[in-house]
């Protein structure tokens, strides 16, 4: 299991007064990838225009390009601004399958100063039912850190 407090500490020394978006997620991304086996796929969808994400910085294989907010977990999290925990991969209506491996999936909104959504925090898992109520917590209080200081 990820220990939550020192992967803040860490994220938070090395995004220290950063405010390009980009830089952020790249960072991110790597930091949360390697803190725990359970990640297999980390990265950032970004909101390019009203009602799609394009792909941003992540770890891991290749992911999808575009997701419209109609589509997938992805698509849910932007769509709604809440973080979506999927046990099960297969059983998400309209799941859109980047990669065959994955098994369940940790998507979470990205806020920005001002509370609107600029883009999701996706976290993709080889095992089922990788994701708990703590990582959801835990990860969207550094987002929350992170981008919406303003």
């Amino acid at each position: 299991m990820v220990d939550y407090g020192a992967l803040a500490a860490r994220i938070g020394a090395l995004t220290e007064g950063e405010r390009d978006a980009v830089a952020l997620m790249a960072t991110l991304a790597c930091e949360i990838h390697h803190s725990d086996d359970r990640f297999d796929w980390t990265g950032f969808y970004r909101v390019t225009e009203p009602g799609i994400l394009k792909i941003g910085p992540y770890q891991g294989g290749h992911g999808c390009l575009v997701i419209p907010f109609e589509r997938g977990v992805c698509g849910a999290a932007a769509r709604t601004g809440q973080v979506q925990r999927v046990a099960d991969v297969d059983a998400f209506p309209d799941h859109i399958a980047c990669a065959a491996s994955t098994r369940s999936e940790l998507v979470l909104p990205v806020f920005d100063a001002a509370g609107e959504v600029i883009g999701v925090l996706d976290i993709d898992s080889d095992q089922p039912d990788a994701f708990t109520e703590e990582d959801a917590e835990a990860l969207a209080a550094i987002l929350r850190e992170t981008f919406a200081r303003g």
